[in-house]
């Protein structure tokens, strides 16, 4: 997969180099290109902004850096790319949400561009531009208003390149995490345990040292099922409710119960 990202703060994306993603860009899996957006502006001062029409505070970025940036990053023929149209990604609190299903449908493209806006965002008619050349997608991490795209798009590249072949030692790891499409899709994962099998007078659940794998994989399902109850019980109105068997059923009633009427009410 290529991934080209521009930004005003290239050096923002040092953490890339780093842990799972830095060996997967080593190994030719992931290649990142990073592009600073002042190298397309003309002036002395390399300006990317200027005041909004229609007043109001703060700064928009200016149409024509992003034109030239976008005209220069995604243009056509480039080698290894001459038959590839990428898909623009515009990080932004008013975009869609950013789901572990977006995660996986995007991690099935061969080229994603990111467009890291600043201050009040990108110029309105970039987005319609370049929706006439490529697909275009306005995504959110959440209800809350960043500084800048770069944050937001480091946890977009870190959430789908994970799940890319060979970024993993474990490709299986993925089934169990939450919101993984399957068994875990509107759950959240529960504890995990490792050595030592007592610590500090706390102990491993006995069912984990067990080597029942079935009762290992009905403990997992219950404290998952627990655990999104309690934290997230929003998440369990969502999808086919014949999803949960029995036992399932049981376990939820277990942990309304526990919750009480006021946890219920919220």
């Amino acid at each position: 997969m290529r991934i080209d990202i521009v930004t005003i703060f290239p050096d923002y994306f040092a953490p890339l180099e780093l842990s799972l993603i830095g060996k997967a860009r080593e190994a030719g899996i992931l290649d990142v290109r990073l592009h600073d957006l002042r190298d397309w502006t003309h002036d002395r001062h390399n300006t990317v902004d200027d005041t909004p029409y229609g007043g109001g505070p703060g700064m928009v970025m200016k149409p024509e850096p992003w034109g030239e940036a976008l005209d220069a990053v995604t243009a056509p023929g480039q080698p290894g790319q001459e038959r590839a149209v990428p898909r623009l990604i515009l990080p932004t609190p008013s975009g869609a949400p950013f789901t572990q299903a977006r995660a996986d449908r995007l991690a099935a493209e061969p080229w994603l561009v990111f467009a890291c806006g600043r201050y009040e965002g990108i110029d309105g008619r970039v987005a319609e531009y370049a929706a006439e050349r490529m697909p275009v997608e306005e995504l959110s991490i959440g209800d809350y208003v960043l500084a800048g795209g770069e944050s937001a798009t480091l946890v977009m590249v870190e959430t789908l390149s994970r799940l890319l072949p060979g970024v993993l030692g474990n490709r299986d790891s993925v089934d169990q995490d939450s919101f993984a499409p399957g068994e875990m899709e509107h759950l959240l994962e529960g504890p995990v345990y490792t050595k030592p099998a007592v610590w500090r007078e706390r102990e491993v659940p006995p069912v984990l040292l067990s080597g029942n794998h079935g009762a290992v994989d009905r403990w997992r399902r219950d404290q998952a099922l627990r655990k999104t109850a309690r934290m997230r019980p929003e998440l369990l109105e969502e999808g086919d409710p014949s999803r949960f068997d029995r036992r399932d059923q049981e376990v939820l009633a277990e942990a309304r119960l526990q919750a009480g009427p006021e946890s219920m009410a919220d």
